[in-house]
């Protein structure tokens, strides 16, 4: 079929006209013959049975009756009207009502004449009622398009009370089809059909709107997932392999004496075997003439950072500079200060960069930075600023990732003639199914062991009942030189939730934990910079116990000598939130506690969160549950959502579907790059035509 013929604006189909194409296309996005093609249904009606009055019992099925209206009338109610309608077979009568639309439907119903009406039934005071029922009549019923299984597709409240009914959205796909002639071009390969024994385009579409059986509809399913999953991992190799093949990146050829020298005397423990695997991938993407392109997942606490001031020093070694930004202040420091700490016996030059930096320091900076005096530069955004230029910036670090905008990584990557080598770090365990959608074209490195002699964070749920013995357990733990982290979700009081706020924590905690004996820090989002990391720098430095913060101590905050994590209201919070909250204690030779603190009352969802992070401290697992609790688009953030609008695929129930599909896009690509040879012809022009329609992510037909 032309292509041309599914980019008609849906207006010119029969049976729409404009107030229809309007409400469809602002309801339910629908602009194009395309998109309504793509419009895949919700679920599927058996509808091949029919119901006498006489027969219907006290139940919340749909059921489907042939009969007549025989009168109908207007009844007022307390708030509005509603219209009610009798209707009888010879068995018995129902009443139909409408609350909404009832103009239109007066002005359309037909007495004495034979319909087949569809819905669910109500029962009171001895007799059913159908409420908004589906109608047809039942002369049209009998010459359209036959399904046992009947399409039910996305709606809104306002194409309902418009008359644009499901029926009559079921109505227009048969319109489509017959105007269509069921001639839709095959998108995939013969081979591939073959090898996957795939339904053709036009089996799989008519199935997916008119399935002739459950076997039919499950076919057709699964080769419009394999297609679209297919389409987006072609996308996502495709752009990593052009990537490797045009963006020439600097060639690290040398591991000189700056790596040698801290891996052979300055390194402070022994790496894993996952941290050398990670180390050996990037020394081999680094000395390659590609740029490299990694995201290095790890754990909280798996050794990210030793493995990134590696990369940094083998950078450094063949002459280039580097730098490392973080999304916070805090997490800028700290890193500043292990980088200085672990290469002081190395000759490098190391300088910190953030918003708080004097303006005096800032011109020292720009000027060293520019005449190459300057190794590495660690910093937050400021680094982004156009007044900072490199002299030869070889390889860019970027930690927490999702944090920054792509415009706002972009940038780094432009601060030099050629774009450095790229280091991407998440502490955020990706699901690998999630990965493959949202990452697959990047090369993705994963440390998934902690160093040894790390202990097992012990995680309890503790019910608010319990506080008195949690504050016991804090007294013992500061008496034997532990520090406190205490988390809040909300800062100022809520009306709306009962929920302990910060404030109100931080006075019950000094009260309970008070001076001389005790110091508390606290520390959230709308403190000033300054007056935020004097406090950080209190907790840090040992001169306070306790810290009562919001979740702004989340990512990266190091201090070895606290031991215990007490979440407040911890059902307010995600299940990777939680995870990264308690990835803060753990980090020294001490049995760490993370204690989480709820009410009684909780969800279904909180206890699963809660119950997971009992029992489980593998980031990876939790990560698997909580995209299964939130989704995809949820746990991404907005910035990934639109890799994750799949029309029919779900990445969490068809995960076996989206490695299939990464397989033979990549089979492909390896075997025909440019789609090149005649039996890829239906995949050159699909991917041609996605290309030049905007629209790789939604495509189906």
């Amino acid at each position: 079929m032309n292509a041309n013929f599914l980019q008609t604006p849906i207006d010119y189909l029969k049976g729409v006209g404009p107030n229809r194409a309007d409400l469809l296309k602002k309801e339910l996005g629908i602009h194009t013959f395309q998109d309504l093609l793509n419009l895949f249904p919700n679920r599927y009606l058996d509808r091949t049975q029919y119901y006498k009055i006489a027969q219907l019992q006290q139940t919340n099925s749909e059921v489907q009756i042939i009969g007549k209206i025989t009168h109908i009338k207007t009844v007022e109610q307390k708030r509005g009207k509603r219209l009610v309608a009798t209707f009888i077979d010879e068995t018995g009568s129902i009443e139909l009502v409408w609350f909404r639309g009832q103009k239109w439907i007066r002005e359309n119903l037909k007495l004495n004449v034979p319909y087949v009406i569809f819905g669910k039934t109500n029962y009171f005071n001895g007799s059913f009622s159908m409420p908004h029922p589906e109608m047809e009549l039942l002369d049209a019923h009998e010459k359209s398009i036959r399904s046992a299984m009947q399409p039910v597709y996305p709606s809104t409240e306002k194409l309902g009370n418009s008359g644009i009914t499901n029926r009559v959205i079921n109505g227009l796909m048969q319109q489509l089809f017959l105007e269509s002639k069921n001639n839709f071009a095959e998108t995939l390969s013969k081979p591939l059909l073959d090898e996957l024994k795939l339904a053709s385009k036009r089996e799989a579409l008519f199935n997916i709107h008119f399935p002739k059986s459950q076997a039919h509809l499950a076919r057709a399913q699964y080769r419009l997932k394999f297609e679209e999953l297919f389409y987006i991992q072609l996308q996502l190799i495709r752009k990593n392999l052009l990537h490797k093949s045009k963006i020439k990146g600097y060639p690290f050829d040398k591991i000189g004496d700056h790596f040698n020298t801290f891996f052979s005397e300055h390194l402070p423990f022994e790496l894993t075997e996952a941290q050398k695997r990670v180390i050996k991938e990037i020394r081999n993407d680094l000395g390659s003439n590609a740029q490299m392109n990694r995201l290095l997942q790890g754990d909280v606490g798996s050794g990210k950072t030793i493995v990134a001031i590696m990369a940094m020093l083998i950078a450094l070694d063949n002459g280039f500079q580097a730098c490392l930004m973080a999304p916070t202040e805090i997490l800028s420091v700290q890193h500043y200060n292990g980088l200085v700490e672990m290469c002081k016996n190395l000759n490098t030059s190391i300088e910190l960069l953030t918003g708080s930096t004097k303006t005096s320091k800032r011109r020292e900076i720009h000027e060293k930075l520019e005449n190459g005096e300057l190794d590495m530069l660690i910093g937050t955004h400021a680094l982004l600023e156009e007044k900072v230029k490199f002299k030869n910036l070889g390889l860019a670090i970027v930690d927490e990732q999702h944090r920054f905008g792509v415009e706002q990584r972009s940038k780094l990557w432009h601060k030099n003639e050629y774009p450095p080598h790229v280091l991407v770090m998440t502490a955020t365990p990706i699901p690998r199914t999630l990965a493959m959608s949202v990452y697959g074209d990047l090369d993705i490195s994963v440390i998934d062991e902690l160093p040894p002699g790390r202990k097992d964070i012990k995680t309890v749920h503790r019910f608010d009942a319990n506080r008195l013995k949690v504050f016991r357990f804090i007294k013992d733990e500061i008496s034997k030189g532990r520090q406190v982290y205490i988390v809040y979700p909300l800062i100022q009081e809520s009306e709306t939730m009962d929920y302990k706020d910060l404030m109100d924590g931080y006075e019950s905690i000094t009260r309970e934990f008070p001076l001389p004996e005790y110091q508390v820090s606290i520390v959230h989002g709308q403190m000033k910079s300054a007056d935020k990391e004097y406090e950080m720098n209190r907790f840090i430095k040992g001169e306070t116990q306790i810290m009562v913060a919001t979740t702004v101590i989340e990512v990266g905050v190091n201090v070895p000598n606290a031991s215990v994590m007490i979440i407040e209201s911890a059902e307010r919070f995600g299940l990777s939130q939680l995870h990264q909250l308690r990835g803060r204690v753990g980090r020294g030779a001490e049995q760490s506690y993370c204690i989480l603190m709820t009410s009684h009352k909780l969800s279904a969802d909180a206890k699963t969160r809660l119950q997971t992070m009992v029992r489980t401290s593998d980031g990876f697992e939790i990560a698997e549950v909580d995209l299964k609790l939130r989704g995809p688009g949820d746990m991404m953030g907005t910035q990934q959502s639109g890799v994750l609008n799949l029309r029919i695929a779900d990445i969490i129930k068809d995960s076996e579907i989206l490695k299939i599909a990464r397989s033979y896009a990549m089979q492909t690509l390896k075997a025909d790059p440019n789609f090149a040879s005649e039996e890829n012809i239906p995949i050159k022009n699909t991917f041609e035509q996605l290309v030049k329609y905007r629209n790789i992510w939604n495509y189906i037909s």
